[in-house]
């Protein structure tokens, strides 16, 4: 008897503070600040932006959750009050951020981080704070929502609005957005689909992909990795990478720019453009346009050799490494440049 009761005294605490909390928290622009765990972010269809947090770990019940306006936005924030965190999800790796008094963490303005705060680690083991917060954040159509998370990972579905993504280490997807969309992560790799709207994805390391988007504009950034997408339709495409191949499929934009430090490109070209420019310090680039197309051409390779094939090509300038000339009407700009790779411009059947 003694023991059933040690048992449930022991056990009855873990397993009440792991139900579900829900929180609204009103205003049009709401920021939500959470170290570590599971983030879902869905379509909601109330006024205000719905917060159902689950508490999780050993030290679960140690966790509070603040709320109020915090520098014009009205916050949620998951407040750990302790400097080491372990997450077990996390695996062997390990965070280590800024954290201020009031939970925020990895603003900036546009311009400044503010990377003021303590100094918090989060680890996969070890000793320290052994509790974590998974939660599904409902947002209303037309709200402008902030989601910032350290550790873990997060998902998109079906939202439409201002969406941002913060994270400090942590895979993100996106599917069926609508509206101005922007992910950043640290390290971490990025997946969307489906997107209409505004679109900037940002990983520091991290590979980058993308099916199905149309908008005004589409920014892809790593640092370190991949870069894929298919199916765009967008006035602006930027595609930045330091170390990774770039392939881009079924491409409609009026103004593409690729640059890659280290990596080859592929570009498949649907539509007549405005401006292309491609740039890589080491890699092979084979851009393929379609039947219609009108350009002026400028291609140049350092090291490597340039292709034109089934490219009818009114030349000024025509050499091994440096090719300027003319296709079609003229009318649009095309600059290819490597530093160290051949240049393969393929005109489709």
């Amino acid at each position: 008897m003694n023991a059933l009761l040690i048992t449930a005294t022991l056990i009855g605490p873990v397993l009440a503070a792991q139900q579900p909390e829900r929180r609204t928290v009103a205003g049009e622009h709401v920021a939500i600040f959470n170290l570590a765990g599971v983030v879902r972010v869905e379509r909601g269809g109330s006024a205000g932006v719905e917060v159902e947090l689950t508490r999780g770990g050993r030290d679960a019940a140690k966790l509070s959750v603040a709320t109020g306006s915090l520098r014009g936005r009205e916050t949620l924030r998951v407040m750990y009050p302790d400097d080491d965190i372990v997450y077990r999800e996390l695996g062997h790796g390990s965070t280590t951020l800024h954290v201020r008094d009031d939970g925020t963490f990895n603003e900036h303005d546009g311009r400044h981080w503010f990377n003021d705060g303590r100094r918090v680690r989060i680890s996969g083991s070890g000793n320290g704070l052994e509790a974590h917060a998974d939660l599904r954040i409902a947002i209303p159509p037309g709200k402008q929502v902030d989601v910032y998370l350290a550790v873990g990972r997060v998902s998109v579905t079906n939202v439409e609005g201002d969406l941002r993504v913060d994270v400090a280490s942590a895979d993100v997807t996106a599917d069926h957005v609508k509206g101005t969309l922007a992910i950043d992560t640290g390290s971490g790799d990025v997946h969307l689909s489906d997107a209409q709207g505004d679109v900037s994805l940002d990983t520091g390391s991290g590979n980058v992909t993308v099916s199905g988007m149309s908008g005004d504009q589409l920014k892809l950034d790593t640092g370190s990795g991949d870069v894929s997408a298919d199916r765009v339709a967008a006035d602006v495409l930027k595609i930045d990478t330091g170390s990774g191949d770039v392939t881009a499929s079924s491409v409609r934009a009026t103004d593409v720019n690729i640059d890659t430090g280290s990596g080859g490109v592929q570009l498949d070209l649907l539509s007549d453009l405005q401006s292309l420019n491609v740039d890589t310090g080491s890699g092979d680039v084979t851009v393929r346009i379609p039947a219609v197309f009108g350009a002026t051409v400028d291609i140049e390779t350092s090291n490597g050799g340039i292709d034109l094939q089934d490219v009818a090509l009114k030349a000024t300038r025509l050499e091994e490494d440096h090719v300027v000339g003319e296709i079609g009407d003229g009318k649009g700009r095309v600059r290819i440049e490597t530093g160290s790779g051949g240049v393969r411009l393929i005109r489709s059947r």
